[in-house]
Order: C-alpha cells, then sequence, then structure tokens
C-alpha cells in the first residue's frame, strides 16, 4: 500500500485527539523501520515521500525541494539513527489538559524558510513559518 502512486505518507488530525492518538511518529517510523530495518524502501524514496509527494500533493509548487528561490525548508537528521520516541503525557495546555508529546531521536535541527526552528530537539525560539493555503481555499 506504501507504494501506490496515490499514497501519501503523512498523518495529522490537526490536534484534535492530542490527549488520545499520537501520529506525529509516521514520518520518523517510516525512515526507522520501513527503510533502516525492512530495508523496503532507499533513504531517497523515503524522503521523496515525505517532502515531493506531499507538497506536488497540496499544491505547493516552491516546496518539497532542495532549489533556488524555494521555501528553505529542511529537517537535517542522521539516518542511522533517527526514530520516534516513546510518547509521553504533558499537562500543558490551557486549563492544564493533558495532551500526548512525542519527539524522535537522531534529528538535529529543524530549519523553516531558512530560519532555524529547532536544533537538538529544542525550540530556538525562532519562527519562519507563515501560514500556507491551497490556491482554492485563497480565493474563498
Amino acid at each position: 500500500m506504501l507504494r501506490h502512486p496515490r499514497t501519501l505518507t503523512t498523518f495529522s488530525d490537526s490536534g484534535a485527539h492530542v490527549c488520545q492518538e499520537m501520529g506525529s511518529s509516521l514520518q520518523t517510523h517510516l525512515l526507522n523501520y520501513w527503510v533502516r530495518k525492512r530495508e523496503a524502501f532507499t533513504l531517497e524514496e523515503a524522503v521523496r515521500m515525505l517532502t515531493f509527494d506531499n507538497a506536488s500533493a497540496r499544491e505547493l509548487p516552491d516546496r518539497g525541494l532542495i532549489h533556488a528561490g524555494y521555501a528553505g525548508d529542511l529537517l537535517v537528521f542522521d539516518a542511522d539513527t533517527v526514530k520516534p520516541g516513546m510518547p509521553t503525557v504533558v499537562a500543558d495546555l490551557p486549563g492544564g489538559e493533558r495532551r500526548l508529546l512525542q519527539n524522535a531521536d537522531g534529528i538535529a535541527a529543524t530549519v523553516v524558510n531558512g530560519t532555524f526552528t529547532f536544533e537538538h530537539g529544542e525550540a530556538t525560539g525562532n519562527y519562519g513559518g507563515q501560514l500556507l493555503r491551497r490556491p482554492l481555499a485563497s480565493a474563498a
């Protein structure tokens, strides 16, 4: 199923079930399990599935590739050690409500629009992101 040309390797409930379900590890699970352990995909295939395929499906023409003029969105990771961590419960939502938090091992940095937003699992306090909308959504 992961090899089907219409399959997108991504997951999100947009935070609707933060205390019940944790799907943020799908990407690191793909790299750890399906690439490294099972060798079902090459590292290059998995990175394409996680980046270019998703950007193309969502009609985001300046993302998904490292290319001059494109947004500088990068995840710097160690292909030999990247893997999902175990989910933990934290109570940091408004009113002290709980949510699941899941970090990952083997990730050195997250870069959004050329800005380092996370380094070694710690937020830098810098935010390079912006709200993205598909062409039809922005016309509404």
